[in-house]
């Protein structure tokens, strides 16, 4: 089960006490994996949510919960497609060449990305704090330039968050120390979902919509707004809307988003009942979750106020700068990775022809280990358990040797054959499959 194998290489402890590792100056590498074995114990919905992605066994089978259950009619097909549900093709002998994507990383590889995610929200204090030095320096009439001059890095920072976010998401799951779950999206919105239920709402994600091109096939997907602007039948004239909803928060972090999964999660009991654990769980973490939240922008608005006079102005521009940051990331993540447009793109294996785009872009996302997660997002939805994601295989690996691997990976096919006409996803992937092994070849 997901709940009994985190990305985490799990070791058993050695019988006398072992040292406080370097990682941490409170935490070795023992502690961590008992702290993380006591967690899935508690939210046991999200190592249920875990179980059924499609490279897990048991594909949501047993669960009663519909949160976790796949949406199958009486054959276990797809209500929508009918499609079975896809397993993941885990190479099996597993080649040397591909065995790193696949192996758990270590608790000290999880625990220094929680600091850097740590040190982002450092970063972003520090940079907010200056920001509210200068215009009191510059005074009102630079504000403009001042305020360009913070939000341009400003954005950038949250950009950052939002990939470290989605690896420890799908590599360590929960923090080594319990504050810093507090840290993962504060800035993001005014109202936002707490860390345990961002895992969840992902996980469900993942688990309802297997094929890139294909939202929602199993099961209901929370991303089914942003997907409607794309898909729907007059599709040219709300694609344009996609940028500006995520500005105003309909994205896994923002507030628009937050109303709608509150909406949906947790479940009524029977007969309509409130959820047993709601007011005892969900309720109470909501509310501590929303107070820091609250507090962060309480602190932003207060230190404007004492350094211009202008609080509300100053806390608006940070947050418009923010907004900008976090809706850039989740736009790529969320509905540029599933546009048909791009994966008709990826098919021709554009990185022959058009370059110095994919350069541009590596680097605006934050460098080329993250632009992989936007080539190869297909694979990280084939496999969210067993190799995560590929921006965060790229922190402890090369990034051109995460790209190579991941287009063998894709060359033997990401899902089992299980008798099922081929997806347009899957006709595109053998045709881009062929394109990158030519071009691999030659190198």
């Amino acid at each position: 089960m997901a709940s009994q194998t985190p990305l985490l290489q799990v070791e058993k402890s050695p019988a006398k006490k072992t040292p406080r590792s370097k990682a941490s100056l409170f935490y070795n590498a023992d502690d961590y994996i008992k702290e993380l074995e006591g967690h899935f114990e508690h939210d046991h919905e999200i190592g249920a949510i875990m179980d059924a992605a499609p490279d897990q066994e048991q594909s949501g089978a047993g669960h009663q919960d519909k949160m976790n259950k796949l949406d199958l009619n009486d054959a276990n097909r797809s209500k929508k497609t009918g499609r079975l549900f896809p397993t993941s093709n885990k190479p099996n002998p597993m080649p040397k060449d591909l065995a790193f994507l696949f192996t758990k990383i270590t608790p000290e590889q999880g625990m220094y990305m929680w600091k850097f995610l740590t040190a982002i929200w450092m970063l972003q204090w520090v940079m907010v704090i200056t920001y509210a030095v200068a215009l009191s320096q510059f005074g009102e009439s630079h504000w403009r330039s001042v305020t360009v001059c913070f939000g341009i890095p400003f954005a950038y920072v949250a950009i950052q968050h939002i990939y470290v976010d989605h690896d420890v998401m799908h590599g360590v799951t929960f923090p080594p120390f319990w504050w810093q779950k507090f840290l993962t999206h504060p800035f993001s919105d005014f109202v936002s979902i707490p860390w345990e239920e961002f895992i969840l709402e992902h996980m469900k994600h993942h688990s309802s919509t297997v094929d890139l091109l294909t939202q929602g096939e199993f099961g209901w997907d929370p991303e089914m707004p942003l997907y409607w602007l794309m898909e729907n039948k007059h599709w040219y004239f709300t694609v344009w809307f996609i940028p500006l909803i995520h500005f105003l928060g309909l994205n896994d972090t923002g507030a628009l988003f937050c109303m709608e999964w509150y909406m949906h999660f947790p479940e009524a009991g029977a007969g309509g009942k409130c959820n047993k654990e709601f007011w005892t769980k969900w309720f109470p973490r909501r509310l501590q979750h929303q107070g820091f939240v609250c507090a962060t922008w309480a602190g932003v608005y207060l230190l404007g106020q004492y350094s211009t006079g202008h609080g509300l102005l100053f806390m608006f521009c940070v947050s418009c700068a923010a907004r900008c940051g976090y809706g850039s990331a989740w736009l790529f993540i969320t509905s540029f990775t599933h546009s048909h447009p791009w994966n008709n793109f990826l098919a021709t294996d554009p990185h022959r022809s058009w370059p110095i785009l994919h350069t541009v872009m590596a680097y605006v996302l934050g460098g080329r280990h993250r632009w992989n997660e936007m080539l190869f997002h297909d694979v990280h939805h084939a496999f969210p358990n067993a190799v995560g994601t590929l921006s965060q295989r790229g922190r402890f690996n090369k990034w051109n040797v995460v790209h190579d691997a991941a287009a063998k990976i894709l060359e033997r096919g990401l899902f089992k054959p299980n008798g099922d006409a081929d997806t347009l996803m899957q006709k595109q992937q053998r045709k881009r499959s062929l394109l990158l092994k030519q071009r691999i070849d030659k190198k």
